[in-house]
């Protein structure tokens, strides 16, 4: 144990047994029972903001320190201690809302919510209640092929707890103080949200603009981007809400998704079996793939909010909301243009790549290495981000380096190798082994094309010597089987031969036949 942890005694819990109201023999009436539930979710995502000091002190907020390193007689609330404003998390929190459509409020306090917080040692939160900073607005997601429009509710700013660390003492939970008071923007959605792919789409576009902007550093492995779900669910066409439940600190986008969906099913099942939904907060087993109850829910009137007497309260300008304007980085229309400008993109390939900020950082990474920027959005756009879905990552968890990209397009442009073996033999070996020397796995594997003139005519010949009546409907004037010769020999060369020299010769051989 180390000695810098702050120690409180272990609360004893229990354990609750997941519901399992339908037999195995009744699994199809169960699933139709789901169908005519609709699912309400709205997202409470907390993002750590990337100053240097904590909100109302200068205590450091650097991740990783040894515990209780990174703290001051104001953060470990000694008496008579007053706070002082950070002016850059004003700041960054008007940019969030400016790029997410939001009305900046201009007059602005902050109030005391009286909560036991075991790890922040004033044993309330400074947060912002009636005046939130930013209000309404808007993002906008990609799901499927359709945009859907996630209304804001509120973004606020308020300051982090610390951390309780359970498994270093048998008897006592650790308390690390670093994280107490470090800034935190609260984005807040309307109960706009009605799938698990509709949430994963939303964190996955508001963790790329948090990045993007330079609002926070969106680590979700170190908590400095994580998520509250409130969910309930209601039978199909009907307008009342059900019965709350918050699933708290999700700190993976995956992990929001799944939660959602184990959640949705439990909530389904308890309604279906008679039983009440109690308004609670829950946590996400990650091992297990369920969630369990933490306490009952509290609601806002339990915090007893009042305004900070220690905080005047804050006027923002006009001239500050133009200085921060000015400062902003390109919007969505303006990158697309200067990737068509550029780069020689058409408009919907630029759109596509600054759809999501990860991907278009990674393509602007693969055109340092190739001037054949069509191709290069081409790969990015097709197998690279059909593989990022499928295995449910963002481009900046992929660990193919985009010189090997770039350098898979120089050989297919030099006809060294088919796009086909680079899409199927190529990159899915990158994906296992980033650090693969491409060229050296393509020969140690024999994937180059072969140019061997009788190799081709070898397996031209053995197409036309197996299908002699294909042949004569060829001649007879059936010119479309021309396709089908040349994938047949293309299964024979194992993709190592061009297709447009395969078709050559065997215009050539038929025509002579």
């Amino acid at each position: 144990m180390k000695s810098n942890y702050f120690l409180n005694p272990k609360p004893q819990t229990s354990n609750s047994k997941p519901l399992l109201p339908y037999p195995k023999s009744s699994i199809f009436a169960a699933m139709s029972i789901y169908q005519q539930y609709e699912i309400v979710v709205g997202l409470e995502v907390h993002a750590q903001l990337t100053t240097q000091t904590k909100l109302f002190c200068s205590d450091n907020t650097l991740f990783g320190e040894e515990p209780n390193t990174q703290v001051s007689v104001i953060s470990l609330a000694h008496p008579g201690t007053l706070p002082k404003m950070n002016k850059e998390a004003i700041e960054l929190a008007i940019r969030l809302g400016l790029a997410c459509n939001c009305e900046i409020v201009r007059n602005n306090y902050f109030a005391r919510k009286n909560y036991f917080y075991p790890d922040l040692p004033k044993g309330y939160q400074i947060s912002q209640h009636t005046a939130p900073i930013c209000r309404n607005g808007y993002l906008e997601v990609v799901v499927g092929k359709e945009v859907k429009k996630i209304r804001l509710n509120r973004i606020h700013i308020e300051e982090d707890a610390g951390k309780s660390v359970h498994d270093i003492d048998e008897k006592y939970t650790s308390v690390d103080i670093n994280r107490a008071g470090i800034p935190l923007l609260e984005i807040v959605t309307e109960p706009d949200i009605r799938s698990s792919e509709e949430a994963y789409a939303y964190v996955t576009e508001l963790r790329n603009l948090v990045r993007y902007l330079g609002v926070c550093d969106g680590n979700m492995e170190q908590g400095r981007l994580r998520c509250d779900v409130n969910i309930s669910v209601r039978k199909k066409g009907e307008e009342k809400l059900g019965t709350k439940v918050e699933i708290k600190n999700l700190n993976s986008i995956r992990f929001i998704k799944k939660a959602i969906e184990t959640e949705s099913k439990r909530l389904v099942d308890l309604i279906e079996s008679g039983q009440e939904v109690l308004q609670q907060t829950r946590g996400f087993d990650e091992a297990s793939g369920t969630t369990y109850a933490i306490r009952t829910k509290e609601d806002a009137d339990d915090y007893r909010y009042f305004a900070d007497p220690d905080l005047p309260p804050f006027l923002i300008t006009d001239e500050m909301i133009d200085a921060v304007a000015q400062k902003m980085p390109p919007t969505q229309k303006q990158r697309v243009q200067a990737l068509v400008d550029n780069f020689g993109l058409s408009n919907y390939d630029a759109s596509q790549l600054t759809g999501d900020i990860e991907l278009e950082a990674y393509f602007k990474k693969i055109i340092t290495h190739t001037s054949n920027t069509k191709a290069a959005a081409n790969w990015v756009l097709n197998p690279i981000r059909n593989w990022l879905a499928e295995a449910e990552l963002t481009a900046d968890e992929l660990a193919v380096p985009p010189a090997s990209i770039a350098e898979i397009i120089r050989l297919i442009d030099e006809k060294k190798i088919t796009y086909g073996i680079a899409v199927q033999k190529i990159l899915p070996a990158l994906l296992k082994d980033g650090s693969i020397a491409v060229e050296k796995f393509i020969q140690e594997n024999n994937l180059m094309l072969s140019d061997n003139s009788d190799e081709l005519d070898e397996w031209i010949n053995s197409v036309l010597e197996k299908h002699p009546q294909k042949v004569t409907e060829f001649k007879k004037g059936k010119k479309g089987l021309i396709g089908f010769f040349v994938g047949e020999a293309m299964k024979l060369a194992k993709g190592k031969a061009d297709a447009k020299l395969i078709t050559e010769k065997f215009t050539e051989k038929l025509k002579q036949a």
